[in-house]
Order: C-alpha cells, then structure tokens, then sequence
C-alpha cells in the first residue's frame, strides 16, 4: 500500500458506478490518464486525473464481488500506484534528472491526520 484515499464523488454512470478519489501527492504524481492504479486490491484505469484525486469506473461484477461496490462519500480506500510510473520515477533519479525522496512514512502522526485513528 502506497497510501489512504478518500471516496469524494461516488455517482452512477450507465451501468457502471464513477468514483472520484482524493489522493495525496506522492500518489498522484504517479496518475495519468488511461494509466493504472489500485483501490482496494482492485487494478483499475484512470479517467481523469486532477490537482488533488483521480477517477475510476467499475462495472457491475466489480461492484458485486469486491468491497469498493460498498464504498461511499467519505469513505477510506487502500491505494497503490503504477509500478511503471515509480520504474520511470526511479530511473530518473538514478542519473540525476529528479532529486531523490525518500519514501513517506506511515507512522501514527500520518494516520492521524487522515482520520483513521
């Protein structure tokens, strides 16, 4: 798990059911559109992607048989971004064209302050 988000938008569209979620930074810059990441276990395509959260769209099945079909306004979600996007973030690193940044860390100062204790 790379961090928590937050269920913002939760609106049906056809069929399938949008989410628009709230992500930290260190999340997001890893976002693009059509790009992939994970809520709740569950790899997804990003919609769109905005200054402070990304959207997602499940289809019915994915709403029956996983926990995010439950997921409401306010709600937490478990996010883990694209493995190819912190490849690509690494590499840069590597020969010098990003300053390097360290991991963030969860401790209790962190759980805190996104409610969850």
């Amino acid at each position: 798990m790379d961090g928590i988000g937050t269920v913002r938008i939760r609106q049906q569209d056809g069929n399938a059911i949008l989410f628009m979620i709230e992500a930290q930074p260190e999340i997001l810059r890893h976002c693009i559109v059509k790009g992939s990441i994970t809520v709740d276990g569950i790899s997804l395509t990003i919609n769109q992607v905005t200054e402070r959260g990304f959207s997602v769209s499940i289809i019915p099945h994915t709403a029956k048989v996983t926990t995010l079909g439950l997921k409401q306004v306010g709600d937490h979600v478990n996010l883990e971004s694209d493995l190819i996007g912190k490849y690509v973030e690494r590499l840069l690193q590597e020969r010098g064209q990003l300053p390097a940044k360290p991991p963030p860390v969860i401790d209790k100062d962190y759980l805190q302050k996104r409610g969850l204790l």
